[in-house]
C-alpha cells in the first residue's frame, strides 16, 4: 500500500501535528532483535516510538524517574564536573543522579547507542545496548523490568544528542538567552511522524500510515514561542532537565538573587513598602524582599500604575540598599517609554543595591503596552546592568485583556533577556502549567488568599511566589481596626513590635543620620 508524505512548516500546523494524538513518532525502519539486546527492540520499547496505552504506561515510567531528580542539583552536578566532552558529562551526570552502577560505563555504552538510535543498524550499538539492559535488568524473563530499562536509557539517549546539540548552538550565540537559541536554532530541527490512524491537520486528510514531516525551524520564525520541546500530549518529560544541564555546561554566572529561583522550593517573595518593613521581613529570614509599587505610592501620596513614583521608588531603593538583604524593586512601567531612559533607571537602582527589577506592560489607562515595545525595555535594561534580575511582566491576566497571548509575550520577553517573567491574576492550574511547561525562565504568581497555596504553585513548577500589595493593605487594616476599636471603647489587642525593635530595625548597621 502506499502511503503519502505531508509535509507542514507553519507554526499552527506544526502545534497542532504535534498535540495530535493520532500521529506519533514515526520508528526507524528494521527487524526487533531479542528483547533486551539490540537497538531496534530499544527503539521499539521507549515511550517515544510508540503510542496508546504502552505509550502513556511507558512515559509514566519516565516522568517517575525523572521526578526524583532535582533540575537544580543536575544543574551544579554538570557544572561541578571535570572538563571534556560534553555528550559524556550530560550522560554522566544523568547517569549519577538516576542511581545507575557504574556510571562511567553506562555513559560509554550510552554514547554509542545515541550514534544508531535514531535510524539504521549498527553491531557496536545492539552489543551496548545488551550490556546496559544486563546493568539495569539482570533478569532477561522480567518483562516490566526490561521496559523500565529501556525507558531509563531512552532518556540517557535523547539528553545525549538533544542537550548537546543545545549547548553547542548557545555556545556559538554567546551570551544570546537561551529561550532565543531555541527559537532560532532548535537543536531538533524537524520531526517525523506516523499516522496511527486517519487525522487531519489544517483540513489535509492524513490516512492511516501516512507519514508527516514537521519543519520546527521554519515554523519557529512565524511565533514567539518555540516548538522544540513538542507540545501535549508529548510535551518531552525531561524538559526542565535538559534546560538546567544546558545552563550547567555553559556556566553562565548567576548572581545570589538568581539562584533563589533555582531551587527546590519556590521563592517566597514579600513585599515592603519602606525600610523599616523590609528590614522586618528580612529578620523573619526571608531571603530576599521586593517593593510594592501600591506602597510606595500611597505612603508618598501619589496614585499607583501612573508613572509618578519614579523618585520615590530610586530614594526607597538607596534606603534599602544599606540593608544587609538582598532586595528586587517593582517599577511599574519604568516609568517611560523611552527604552533608554527604563535602562538608566534600571542602572541607577542598581547602584543603589538593588538585585532585580519588576517591569510591567500594563499602563495606567488599563490596556497593554506592545510586547515589542516592552522587550525594546527589557534588552536595554540588561545591556545598562546584565547582573539585574529582570522579572517580566504582563498584566494580561490582571487587567483581563488579550489572556489567549499571554504564553507569546511571555516568550517574547525571555527571548529579549528576561531572566523571569510574571503573570498577576493567573490562578488556573492548567494554564499555570501550560505556561511553566513552554517557558525557560522562571514563572512568578502572585499570591492570592483565595486561591492556590504556595504548595500547590510548586507542584505547578511554579518558581516564584510574590505576595504583592496584601502586606501593605493588611497593615493598613489592622491599623484602621485598632483606631476604630479605640474610638469605640472596644477591647483592643495591643499586641505589637516594641518601640525600641522598631527603632533598631529602622536604623541600618552603621548608618549615620543628621537631624538637618
Amino acid at each position: 500500500m502506499t502511503h503519502t508524505l505531508h509535509e507542514f512548516d507553519r507554526w499552527a500546523e506544526v502545534r497542532a501535528a504535534l498535540a495530535d494524538p493520532a500521529l506519533a513518532p514515526e520508528l526507524p525502519a528494521g527487524d526487533e532483535g531479542p528483547a533486551g539486546a539490540s537497538v531496534t527492540w530499544l527503539r521499539a520499547t521507549v515511550a517515544r516510538f510508540c503510542s496508546g496505552e504502552p505509550h502513556r504506561r511507558r512515559r509514566a515510567l519516565v516522568e517517575a524517574e525523572l521526578a526524583r531528580l532535582e533540575p537544580a542539583s543536575l544543574r551544579q552536578a554538570v557544572a561541578a564536573a571535570p572538563a571534556g566532552d560534553i555528550r559524556t558529562r550530560v550522560v554522566r551526570a544523568l547517569a549519577e543522579a538516576l542511581g545507575m552502577p557504574e556510571p562511567g560505563v553506562v555513559t560509554e555504552a550510552v554514547i554509542v547507542v545515541a550514534g544508531a538510535y535514531f535510524g539504521g543498524g549498527d553491531t557496536a550499538a545492539d552489543e551496548a545496548v545488551a550490556r546496559l539492559v544486563a546493568r539495569l535488568a539482570p533478569d532477561p524473563a522480567d518483562e516490566a523490568a526490561l521496559e523500565a530499562a529501556a525507558n531509563h536509557i531512552g532518556v540517557l539517549v535523547q539528553a545525549c544528542d538533544a542537550t548537546t546539540a543545545l549547548v553547542e548552538a548557545a555556545a556559538d550565540r554567546g551570551d544570546a538567552p537561551l529561550a532565543r537559541v531555541l527559537r532560532e536554532d532548535p537543536p531538533v530541527r524537524s520531526m517525523r511522524r506516523v499516522a496511527v490512524r486517519a487525522t487531519r491537520i489544517a483540513g489535509r486528510h492524513i490516512a492511516e500510515g501516512d507519514t508527516v514531516l514537521l519543519d520546527l525551524a521554519t515554523a519557529n520564525r512565524s511565533h514567539a514561542v518555540p516548538l522544540t520541546f513538542g507540545a501535549p500530549p508529548r510535551v518531552c518529560p525531561g524538559r526542565a532537565h535538559a534546560l538546567s544541564l544546558a545552563d550547567g555546561l555553559l556556566q553562565r554566572p548567576l548572581t545570589a538573587f538568581a539562584r533563589l529561583h533555582h531551587q527546590a522550593a519556590p521563592l517566597l517573595l514579600p513585599n515592603a513598602w519602606d525600610y523599616a518593613s523590609a528590614a522586618a521581613l528580612a529578620a523573619q529570614g526571608f531571603p530576599a524582599i521586593g517593593t510594592t509599587s501600591l506602597g510606595v505610592a500611597a505612603a508618598a501620596g501619589l496614585p499607583d500604575g501612573a508613572g509618578a513614583t519614579a523618585e520615590a521608588t530610586v530614594a526607597l531603593a538607596r534606603r534599602l540598599g544599606q540593608g544587609s538583604f538582598l532586595f528586587t524593586v517593582d517599577a511599574e512601567g519604568g516609568f517611560s517609554d523611552n527604552p533608554a531612559e527604563v535602562a538608566e533607571l534600571a542602572r541607577r537602582l542598581y547602584e543603589a543595591g538593588a538585585s532585580g527589577i519588576n517591569l510591567e506592560d500594563g499602563r495606567a489607562d488599563g490596556t497593554l503596552a506592545s510586547a515589542e515595545l516592552h522587550a525594546a525595555k527589557i534588552s536595554a535594561i540588561k545591556a545598562a546592568a546584565p547582573a539585574l534580575f529582570v522579572n517580566a511582566r504582563t498584566d494580561t491576566y490582571w487587567l483581563g485583556r488579550q489572556e489567549e497571548g499571554t504564553a507569546e509575550r511571555l516568550a517574547v520577553y525571555e527571548q529579549a533577556g528576561a531572566d523571569g517573567v510574571f503573570v498577576p491574576g493567573l490562578s488556573d492550574r492548567d494554564k499555570i502549567a501550560a505556561l511553566t511547561a513552554a517557558l525557560v525562565v522562571p514563572l512568578n504568581i502572585l499570591y492570592m488568599p483565595d486561591g492556590l497555596t504556595v504548595d500547590d504553585l510548586a507542584v505547578l513548577g511554579v518558581r516564584r511566589v510574590s505576595v504583592g500589595s496584601l502586606l501593605y493593605r493588611r497593615a493598613l487594616a489592622a491599623a484602621m481596626a485598632t483606631a476604630a476599636d479605640l474610638r469605640a471603647g472596644r477591647p483592643v489587642d495591643c499586641t505589637a513590635v516594641s518601640y525600641s525593635d522598631v527603632q533598631a530595625l529602622a536604623v541600618p548597621d552603621g548608618a549615620s543620620w543628621s537631624s538637618a
